[in-house]
């Protein structure tokens, strides 16, 4: 690819992850519970993408459903956290995820746990624990710390699912008639469902609350993820993994800047650990495999 078309993709990756990093300060700044908000993100986002992506309407078999489940589970367990805790910890225990892939690969894709992967598993380890351990202190924008934690250390075990599958997808869709794609906007709508049963009734649905929802489904979920999609295929995947962090670091500033939320030193600490591991490991990763595809999804 020559260097204007390059730029291009690695544009609109930064681009998809800016918009992800958005979701926790739009989250917070809206009144609606977060079963509220993700249930009609979700379905916002799964009719955005039926209408820009038809060629899904024709590829849908059961395994898009099948990963479509943990793909559902993140994005509620996100929204969730990030009303219950700090955007930043939310984030960062969500990006916790390469540590669950890691343990999970011998069972579900037969790869053994290599020497190199175990400082790599315990600087996560630690991140985790760090992020557990500081202290947040309960208010209008963190209604349940503890239990925000929790259901974010939740979403990274789903999340870690959700890409071994979207991994699953893609190799099988060489040959089978299984696209990704399908099970990000099954996700979405199973989400959509899911909350509906625990947001009803819908109130404080005014201008400002149905703004906030359209913008995370059109913008933050649907547009994002057809950004990365485009971008990725034409980015090495050491590249792309280090523009992707751009959610994890700027999505506590957009708190910071809207609701002056910071995360304690702790989680601080914590969330840097997780990054700075994920930086180093897929570097080294990389360059063990030549170049080879490290991102899972």
């Amino acid at each position: 690819m020559h260097g204007v078309g390059l730029l291009k993709a690695k544009l609109y990756v930064v681009t998809g992850a800016l918009l992800f990093s958005t979701g926790g300060v739009a989250i917070k700044l809206s009144t609606l519970s977060g079963w509220q908000i993700s249930c009609l993100r979700s379905l916002i986002a799964a009719v955005v993408l039926a209408i820009f992506l038809p060629k899904l309407r024709a590829t849908w078999t059961w395994r898009s459903w099948v990963v479509a489940v943990p793909y559902a589970t993140t994005f509620t367990l996100f929204t969730l956290a990030n009303k219950l805790t700090t955007a930043a910890n939310a984030i960062f225990l969500q990006d916790t995820a390469p540590l669950y892939i890691l343990l999970l690969a011998p069972l579900l894709l037969r790869e053994r746990i290599r020497a190199a992967d175990i400082g790599f598993i315990g600087a996560l380890v630690l991140g985790l624990g760090l992020i557990f351990t500081a202290g947040v202190e309960q208010n209008s924008n963190a209604t349940n710390p503890a239990l925000g934690n929790l259901l974010g250390a939740c979403s990274g075990v789903s999340w870690a699912l959700t890409l071994l599958g979207l991994r699953w997808l893609a190799v099988r869709s060489v040959d089978q008639p299984d696209n990704p794609i399908n099970a990000v906007v099954g996700g979405c709508l199973l989400a959509s469902v899911l909350g509906a049963f625990a947001a009803s009734p819908f109130e404080g649905l005014d201008i400002f609350n149905w703004a906030i929802v359209v913008y995370l489904g059109v913008f933050q979920i649907a547009l994002a993820y057809v950004l990365v999609t485009a971008g990725i295929q034409h980015v090495l995947a050491l590249e792309a993994s280090l523009l992707l962090l751009v959610e994890p670091v700027l999505s506590p500033i957009w708190v910071w800047l809207f609701l002056a939320e910071l995360p304690g030193p702790l989680a601080s600490a914590g969330g840097a650990i997780v990054i700075l591991a994920t930086v180093v490991y897929t570097a080294r990763r990389d360059q063990a495999t030549a170049g080879s595809a490290l991102k899972p999804g």
